[in-house]
């Protein structure tokens, strides 16, 4: 009898423990170059926040690589209207933490929102990383925002001509939230 409980209880916290576990997603097989309405990885959708107002193009997010290195990452493609990028997560997240990298001159800026559009949490940078010399990658860096509730988040802070590209996504799913 007790093994067939322990048995049980076992499956039981099998069952939860995916809620509990962090989900990364990264871009390294993805194409890049390539404008695209959206992209979507693990449930989760990368799509521009708004469409564009100074032009009747279609909005498009794209794949630029890292200089420098292997990776690659996500970003507004409409290079002369600054839009942020809105990552919507399938089921709410407590915590999200983006590695971003940018241009000269560009600043950046991560924020939460709710299931109704609140904003719940902000992170920013007066001032991205710049490189030392030609030879080096664009330094990356690290946002997070926290909350009860983040439904999606967007990066933006690039100034029209410039950028700020995501090469990875790291999410804490609510504990709650298969439930």
């Amino acid at each position: 009898m007790m093994h067939a409980r322990m048995i049980v209880l076992m499956a039981l916290c099998s069952l939860v423990a995916p809620a509990d576990d962090p989900v990364t997603i990264t871009f390294d097989k993805v194409e890049a170059g390539k404008p695209m309405s959206s992209f979507t990885d693990q449930g989760v959708v990368f799509a521009l926040a708004r469409p564009p107002s100074t032009s009747r193009a279609a909005g498009r997010v794209m794949f630029f690589p890292h200089l420098k290195t292997p990776r690659k990452g996500i970003l507004n493609a409409m290079a002369n209207e600054s839009i942020p990028v809105e990552i919507r997560f399938a089921k709410p997240a407590a915590s999200v933490t983006l590695v971003l990298w940018g241009s000269i001159g560009s600043r950046a800026v991560v924020e939460a929102y709710d299931i109704e559009g609140k904003v719940v949490d902000r992170a920013s940078r007066d001032a991205v990383p710049e490189r030392t010399g030609p030879e080096q990658p664009i330094p990356s860096f690290e946002l997070t925002v926290k909350a009860s509730t983040i439904a999606f988040v967007r990066f933006s802070g690039a100034p029209p001509g410039g950028y700020v590209v995501c090469d990875e996504v790291r999410f804490m799913p609510r504990a709650d939230a298969g439930k």
